[in-house]
């Protein structure tokens, strides 16, 4: 099937996006990679009458560091990311999470901002925005406003974006130099979704878990904070056994549907196995193993 018919809007500023935004409502949609929105375009899922582009808007894009955080244009492709020497030095979970989404041609047009804003629960980015602490700014008519990764994904497709808003730029607390970062993804194929997705950050001190955060993506219908994961981890020295319990949490946690990637049963147990190797890999880089 094809899409049908639409206006095509290419602003030049972030007030000239939000303006559109507001002049056509529901009937329009924010374009940036669109590996998401085209193909929802093409079976009809999706019909907007009116996209609005927003690669042309310089504001949106780029990497850099201010005090303490790190910060992200949401137009900023997944590719940069990979290639920015400030990512890979401060935060290199986003480059590991970012290698192994779809393929070069995804990475090379697919934004950052796009993979964390359509609440698409297959995505990867949102859960290692989880367990970096980040927020999101949202910009509309009445201004910015931030809302932590945590609440920001609400379900399929929903998330806390209000009518007339749009995502411009993703804030991530500098991560602590020394500390244990992992994502683990399974998935059948180079280009797919994950079967079962776990990030994990560790801080290690003195042979101690001192912070754990973990989130499961593609495991229920929107990213996963695994809290009790976390806790069977920290204020203790990681040992088979703490990994053990924190992966069978995740399993308890995981709530997937039967698809193409395989049954309940089956997806649940690869939350598990994810979560062991993620632990392991973050536990190793901090130091503890």
């Amino acid at each position: 099937m094809t899409p049908d018919k639409f206006e095509y809007h290419r602003p030049g500023t972030v007030a000239e996006a939000i303006a559109l935004l507001g002049e056509h409502g529901d009937g329009a949609r924010i374009l940036a990679g669109g590996h998401s929105l085209v193909p929802m375009m093409k079976l009809r899922l999706a019909i907007p009458e009116h996209l609005i582009d927003i690669n042309r808007i310089n504001d949106l894009k780029g990497i850099d560091k201010q005090g303490g955080e790190i910060r992200i244009g949401a137009a900023t492709t997944q590719a940069e990311a990979l290639a920015s020497d400030l990512l890979t030095e401060a935060c290199p979970i986003i480059a590991e999470a970012a290698a192994v989404i779809a393929d070069p041609q995804v990475r090379n047009c697919g934004t950052i901002g796009g993979n964390v804003a359509n609440g698409d629960p297959g995505n990867d980015l949102p859960a290692v925005m989880m367990v970096l602490g980040a927020s999101y700014v949202l910009a509309g008519a009445g201004g910015e406003r931030t809302v932590a990764a945590v609440d920001f994904c609400h379900g399929i497709y929903d998330t806390a974006l209000e009518p007339g808003e749009m995502l411009t730029e993703i804030r991530i607390p500098t991560p602590p130099a020394g500390h244990g970062y992992a994502y683990r993804k399974m998935k059948r194929k180079v280009g797919d979704f994950a079967t079962a997705a776990t990030a994990v950050i560790l801080k290690i001190d003195g042979g101690t878990c001192t912070r754990a955060a973990l989130a499961l993506s593609n495991a229920g219908p929107a990213p996963i904070v695994a809290e009790a994961a976390a806790a069977a981890l920290t204020g203790k020295a990681i040992d088979d056994a703490a990994i053990d319990a924190a992966a069978e949490k995740a399993i308890e946690i995981a709530d997937p549907v039967a698809d193409l990637h395989g049954p309940v049963a089956f997806r649940k147990q690869m939350a598990g196995e994810m979560t062991r190797r993620a632990v392991r890999a973050a536990l190793a880089r901090a130091g503890g193993g």
